[in-house]
């Protein structure tokens, strides 16, 4: 009686890459803070309800949209409730965003300074 050949099992290719779709951009959510600027240590459990993080990419949709005033590398402060956790290394909190949770991206100048 011959033997069946084992089945051979193809190894899932690595994401190496994530782009966001419709308005939503991916973030990398910045380190927790310890301890606040005046050295308060914060709690562990302290929960708040906004988070910063800086722009990793952007969908098609928010680069060709002008009234999202959103681009890669912008350090922004989103609102976590609707944010999806992306699972594509261990260490780096990635997250796709959706626009509406953007509430402030931060400037080096404001609009009309020159």
């Amino acid at each position: 009686m011959a033997k069946e050949p084992k089945p051979v099992r193809k190894r899932a290719a690595k994401l190496e890459y994530v782009e966001p779709i419709g308005l939503r951009v991916l973030v990398r959510k910045d380190e927790p803070k310890k301890e606040t600027k005046g050295g308060i240590a914060l709690p562990d459990n302290a929960e708040i309800p906004t988070i910063t993080g800086r722009i990793v990419t952007i969908s098609a949709a928010i680069e060709h949209d002008e009234d999202l005033p959103l681009r890669k590398y912008d350090k922004v402060l989103f609102h976590p409730g609707n944010a999806i956790p992306v699972d594509f290394e261990s260490d780096n909190h990635l997250f796709v965003v959706p626009a509406e949770d953007i509430v402030a991206v931060f400037r080096r100048d404001a609009p009309g300074d020159d």
